[in-house]
C-alpha cells in the first residue's frame, strides 16, 4: 500500500521542527513515496525551497501549512484563550488554493498575530476555495473537544467544516503511542462513520526518522 506524508514539519517550524527540507525530500524518495506535503506551523517560509527540492528529486510537492485558528476572532487579543488557537492543516489543492493559502497565512501574521500567527473561521470562509482541510493533531478543535468529554461539540465542529469544504474536509487520525491519541481516534472514527467524512492517517512528523 502506498503512503504519502501529509502532516510534516521542517526546520521552518521554529523551535519545533528538526528536519531540513532537502533531508525530508530525500527521505521520502528513498522510502519510495511519490509525493510529500510541507505543513510548517503558522508559516510558509520553507515552501519555495521545498518546491524546488521536490522538483529536483522527482517528488510531487504538496504545499500547505498547519495553521492556528483563533478560538474567537482575529480581533480578540486580550485573554489566555486568544493566545494560540486550534491547529488545522490546510493544503493547496490547486493554484487558486495556493493563492488563498498565501492570503490566509499573510493575514495570520499581519492581522491575527497574538503570541502565534492566527486565522479565524471568518477568514476561512472568505478564502476557502481550492483548499484541502484536515483536523490536525491533538491540538485541533475536534480532538480538543473529544478530550474535554464533549463529543457533541466535536460533531458540531466537524459539520461546520464539512458544510464549508465538502469532500475536501478530512478527519485526521494519528497514533504516536499516547493514550490521548487512542481516545481521540476511537471517537473520530465514529464521527467519520456518522457524518460520512473520509479519514486520513498521518504522522505528526518533526524528524527525519
Amino acid at each position: 500500500m502506498s503512503f504519502v506524508h501529509l502532516h510534516v514539519h521542517s526546520q521552518y517550524s521554529i523551535l519545533d521542527g528538526a528536519a531540513s527540507i532537502s533531508g525530508l525530500v530525500s527521505k521520502a524518495k528513498s522510502d519510495g513515496m511519490k509525493a510529500l506535503a510541507l505543513t510548517d506551523h503558522g508559516s510558509m517560509f520553507g515552501i519555495k525551497e521545498f518546491h524546488i527540492e521536490c522538483k529536483r528529486q522527482g517528488i510531487k510537492p504538496i504545499l500547505g501549512c498547519e495553521t492556528y485558528v483563533a478560538a474567537r476572532t482575529l480581533s480578540d487579543k486580550n485573554d489566555k484563550i486568544d493566545r494560540s488557537g486550534y491547529h488545522l492543516i490546510l493544503l493547496a489543492k490547486n493554484k487558486t488554493g495556493y493563492h488563498n493559502l498565501v492570503k490566509l497565512i499573510s493575514a495570520a501574521n499581519t492581522e491575527g498575530f497574538y503570541y502565534k500567527p492566527r486565522i479565524d473561521k471568518n477568514l476561512l470562509q472568505k478564502y476557502s476555495e481550492g483548499l484541502i482541510v484536515a483536523t490536525a493533531c491533538l491540538g485541533g478543535e475536534i480532538p480538543q473537544a473529544i478530550l474535554r468529554g464533549r463529543p457533541d461539540v466535536a460533531r458540531d465542529v466537524a459539520r461546520w467544516y464539512q458544510e464549508l469544504f465538502g469532500e475536501d474536509f478530512y478527519l485526521e487520525i494519528q497514533d504516536h503511542g499516547s493514550p490521548e491519541d487512542r481516545i481521540v481516534n476511537v471517537e473520530i472514527v465514529r464521527i467519520a462513520a456518522e457524518l460520512g467524512i473520509e479519514l486520513i492517517a498521518t504522522n505528526d512528523a518533526h524528524y527525519l526518522t
